[in-house]
């Protein structure tokens, strides 16, 4: 008797953390080549919940590049437009597919330190 209430009891509580649905969350409107760009996904629980979810509950997949963890990189000589990436539950229970575009125009080198220091305007003292 008392193992079937143990057993009961967790069976809700697995029940209570599923996730209903999943979101995928970007954070820029385009994939960079020759860094790791993070793959934000959160679950939506039962309860209302949002948790964030990583490649202990997904799996990854994608058309070019390599995936470490939520991360892909994207290298350097990449020719192509877009990628295809998939994301999908380890339980198989739901997938999203969508595709990011790559970046086309390179960043912008950051001023240097002395570039910086040489360019701020001069302060006037009081006297």
């Amino acid at each position: 008797m008392l193992f079937m209430l143990l057993l009961a009891g967790f069976t809700q509580v697995a029940n209570a953390q599923q996730v209903d649905s999943m979101f995928v969350n970007l954070y820029t409107d385009s994939l960079k080549k020759g860094t790791y760009n993070y793959i934000n996904v959160d679950g939506l629980m039962h309860n209302g919940r949002y948790i964030p979810l990583d490649s202990n509950q997904l799996s990854f997949s994608s058309s070019y590049g390599t995936f470490y963890g939520n991360n892909l990189f994207i290298d350097r000589d990449c020719k192509l437009e877009k990628v295809h990436i998939k994301v999908s539950m380890k339980d198989g229970r739901m997938h999203k597919d969508f595709f990011m575009y790559i970046k086309k125009k390179e960043d912008p080198d950051l001023p240097t330190r002395e570039e910086i220091m040489n360019n701020q305007p001069k302060q006037k003292r009081k006297s």
